[in-house]
This record gives C-alpha cells, structure tokens and sequence, in this order.
C-alpha cells in the first residue's frame, strides 16, 4: 500500500469512527407510540403503563407495552415513553381491565380482554421487581369466563371488582350481569350480589369512593339502547348491597366509552368524553364533554374550565395523578395538533383549567390513602396509596435518562466531535501542503532523475569529491532521493515516523476530551 493510500485509509477510518460516536450521542430515536383505544393505563411506582388497546379502525395495535414516567415536571407535547413491548407476553388484544394490586401493591394485574386472533388467559400479571410477565393460576368459581368492555376497581383489601361486561367466549357480544370479585393478593375469584343490581351492560364508567361505594353510570345494553346518567348505581365493597341513587340538575346525554374519576376533595366525581352513539360513534361537543357530580346531594353541573379546551375523547382513559385528571389516547382527536396525554388540573373547584404543563411542586395533600385501577389513581407517590409496607422494588431496566441528562450528553458530544472533526481536517492539511511542498521541490529542480547524495567519506580507490562548480548539478540531501517521482525508502521511514507520530498525538487528544467528557457528566 503507497504511502498516500495509507494516510487516506487512516484518515477515513478515524472520521468514521468519530461520526459513530457523535451519532450515538445526539441521533436515538424515541420511541412514539401508535394511537389507540380501548387500552388499559395503570399508574405504579410513578410510572403510567398502557397496554395494547386497537387503533381507531379496529385494528389490534399488537403486541404494545409501554410506559410514561411522571417527573415532577413535564410538558405534554414532549412525552418521553419508554417501550417495554419486547416482554410482553399477552396477546394482542383490547377491552381488558387492570388494576395495581397483589401482594406487595405494586404489581400490574390484568384481567379478561379479547381478540379476533388467538385465545387468552383469564389473568396476567407483571410485576415491576422482575420487570416479567407471569399467567397465575387462579382458585375458585370454576365457572368463570373472560369478559370485556369492562371496569376493574380495586378496593383497600386487594380486591378487584368486575362486574358486567361483554362475554368475549361467545364472540357475540352478549352482556352479562355478573359481579366477579378477584383477590389480588390470594388469586382467588368469587362473586358478589346481584340483589338490586341494575341490568348488564358493557362500556360503562366507575370509581371507586371515599365510602367504599364503586359508583356505576352510562354504557350500553347488548340491544345497543343507549342508558343515561340518571340514576346512578353504587355497589357497597364492605356489605356486597347495591343501592341506586336518582340525580338533578344539568344531567349529562346518555353515552357510553366515559372515564370517571373521585374530585380532589372527595365530594364530587368528575367525567370527560364518551359518546352519545353505539354504533356509529360520535364526537360530544367540548361543552357536552365534562361534568361533575356533587356526592353529597348527586346534582350533576357542568364545571366551569379554562384553557386551551381540546376535543372530546372516547374510549379513553382517566387516572388521577397529583393535582391533575391525566387522559390518555382514545378515539376523536387528532394526534398532530393534540397531545396523546390530556391534562386538567382539578385543584380548584371554583375553576378546572386545562394545560400542557404538569408540575408536582403544588400538589395538594390527599386528605386519605385511595385505591388504584385503569381509571383512578389519586397520587403521585407510591407511599400514599394503600398498601401493607413492603420493600420497594427496583424500577424497569433501561430507564430513559431526563431531558437534562439527554441535553448535557448531546453538547458534550458535539463538543468532542467537533474538535476532534477540526484535529482531523488540520492534520490533513497540514500533511496534504507538506507533501505539495516536497513533491514541488524535487520536480522543479530535478525533473525525475535519480540524484545520489554523494559520501562524505573517501575509500581507498576514490577521492573526495570536489565542490560542485555552477555548472554541475547539485546534490540533495539523503533524505530527498527521488527517481520517477518515488520518494526514497529513507523519505518513507522518515514520512511513516511523522504520520505515527501525528496519529499518536490524536490518540492523546481523544483520550483527553473522553477524560473531560467523563468529568462533566460526573459534575
């Protein structure tokens, strides 16, 4: 390999080199989830996991796990979300229902759901201490069967509260009127009363209140007739009663795909979206799409908001997170203008006011410990939710480092690329106008032929040689022999010593910036 070829190979690589490093710090791609609806969203450990759900033409959005991590800032139209779909086990499906629960409160349990594809277990669960999927096996009723378009609440003692549904063995949409109960902690399942239950109906809203009621409004029958809001039904966890409750005031149209979440101060329950039609879906009007409830006289009103007021959503979900009703995805927006999460701040009775911006430094004190589900959580921290003490588990490997973190990375970087980039070009210029120089020298005065450095010594057959007069072409020094335009093998020890030479000196200086790089992280 010629000595110009090497320097250009040695070039190149290192170039390379440097632009792999430079892209690995500024170029990973986030990970963008696709729209959906009829998934499920459970908040544990500050983290909000959805899981599948299908995309808005009924297509199964597959095999789709993932979280959002709930700092103590953010802003919606800059979600960072974290895939965890490569240890998804469960098929692809829609219409489940999950809660946080099992023994140490801190364990995702799914049940039911259905698909058009492949056949499903009755319960999974996934546990964040394993960051792992297991199907439990479950004791009890053995004549249990999946059901979906359902609510799961959970109460204080571990137990999940199915009632309801469509049943998904049959594929046609038959609704049951069953009240399943499922002991998160013992994974057994039995039933509750259906003593004054109201009729069977699929897509309905719930949550669970501060009297340990689970209130039940809207969602459909299987003849598709769409039911109102008036009444209400409670069903009493501690006394397994049922009891129904007629509203006033401004009651909401009948509707169905609705979240329903407990009021900050524990009087009221608020509602957002749905929509007024079962076949052929609707959008509600901004106006039509929220409203609240008074618990202590159940008179319905439409609260007063502020903001920037977004579409209204179906098939969503709602989860209570500090201050804030947090939605996620549905059907009836559009994803380029709107965010996939919604936020509606919900600390101030007088006045709701949606916003981009979620901030944990104002949130107010919740006066008791609330349950969790797909629909309800009522705080931020992970100690406030009840639970029997028990070791907090590690988080999800691979957790997606802060915008901070991300910024500093990607400037040091660019620091470290950019230098080392301007080292590189300077070093070929400075060898590219050295070889000029030289290769000009030898043409210009000695046109090719070979010029031999005559020795400074005599021997015994010759004598010293004698100035060269101004007629007689002069020598070169050793290390300037040139034939045909070829550099001498001397020039080419001497050319090779200053390239290791230079790539030594670079070698140095990557290690240097790696040190200060390594430095400013520390810092």
């Amino acid at each position: 390999m010629s000595q110009k070829n090497l320097m250009y190979h040695v070039a190149l690589w290192l170039l390379v080199q440097l632009l792999v490093v430079e892209i690995n710090c500024q170029m990973s791609v986030p990970y963008k989830p696709k729209t959906r609806e009829k998934h499920t969203a459970t908040l544990i450990d500050n983290k909000l996991f959805i899981l599948s759900g299908r995309e808005n033409t009924g297509i199964d959005v597959g095999k789709d796990f993932f979280y959002l991590e709930i700092p103590d800032k953010f802003n919606t139209q800059n979600l960072i979300w974290k895939d965890l779909s490569n240890i998804d086990i469960l098929p692809p499906h829609y219409g489940a229902a999950a809660v946080k629960g099992g023994v140490d409160n801190n364990t995702l349990i799914l049940y039911g759901g259905t698909n058009d594809t492949s056949a499903m277990d009755l319960v999974y669960t996934y546990s964040l201490q394993s960051n792992s999927w297991s199907i439990p096996k479950i004791t009890g009723d053995e004549n249990l069967i999946r059901k979906e378009s359902l609510s799961g609440i959970i109460d204080n003692k571990g137990k999940m509260y199915l009632w309801a549904g469509s049943d998904d063995v049959s594929k046609k949409f038959h609704y049951v009127n069953n009240m399943l109960i499922l002991d998160t902690i013992n994974l057994n399942m039995g039933q509750g009363s259906l003593t004054g239950a109201p009729s069977g109906r699929s897509l309905y809203g719930a949550t669970l209140l501060p009297d340990n009621n689970i209130i039940y409004m809207g969602g459909h029958t299987d003849i598709e007739q769409l039911l109102t809001l008036d009444p209400v039904y409670l069903y009493n966890t501690i006394n397994d009663s049922w009891s129904t409750k007629k509203t006033s005031g401004k009651i909401p149209s009948g509707r169905v795909g609705l979240s329903v979440v407990p009021g900050l101060d524990e009087k009221r329950v608020i509602i957002f979206g749905g929509t007024p039609f079962t076949s052929d879906y609707g959008d509600l009007t901004p106006d039509d799409s929220i409203y609240e409830l008074n618990l202590d006289n159940f008179e319905w009103k439409i609260p007063k908001t502020s903001g920037q007021i977004p579409k209204s959503r179906m098939f969503h979900k709602a989860n209570v997170i500090g201050k804030y009703m947090v939605i996620s995805f549905g059907r009836g927006y559009n994803p380029s203008l709107e965010s996939d999460i919604l936020l509606l701040d919900i600390s101030n009775n007088d006045e709701y006011i949606w916003t981009n911006e979620f901030d944990s430094s104002s949130l107010p004190t919740s006066p008791a410990p609330s349950p969790t589900s797909d629909t309800t959580s009522k705080s931020k921290d992970s100690s406030s939710e009840t639970s029997s003490p028990s070791p907090s588990p590690s988080p999800p490997p691979d957790v997606v480092p802060s915008s901070r973190t991300v910024m500093i990375g990607a400037i040091v970087g660019s620091l470290f690329g950019g230098a080392a980039l301007s080292f590189i070009g300077f070093f070929l210029y400075k060898w590219n106008k050295n070889r000029n120089a030289r290769n000009y020298y030898s043409n210009d005065e000695y046109h090719g032929h070979e010029i031999v450095q005559p020795s400074n010594d005599t021997t015994n057959h010759q004598p010293r040689s004698a100035p060269s007069s101004d007629h007689q072409p002069r020598g070169t020094p050793a290390s300037v022999i040139i034939k045909g335009g070829q550099k001498s093998a001397n020039d080419k020890k001497l050319t090779l010593r200053e390239l290791q030479q230079e790539i030594q000196d670079l070698k140095q200086i990557i290690i240097q910036d790696k040190q200060s790089t390594s430095s400013i992280r520390n810092n």
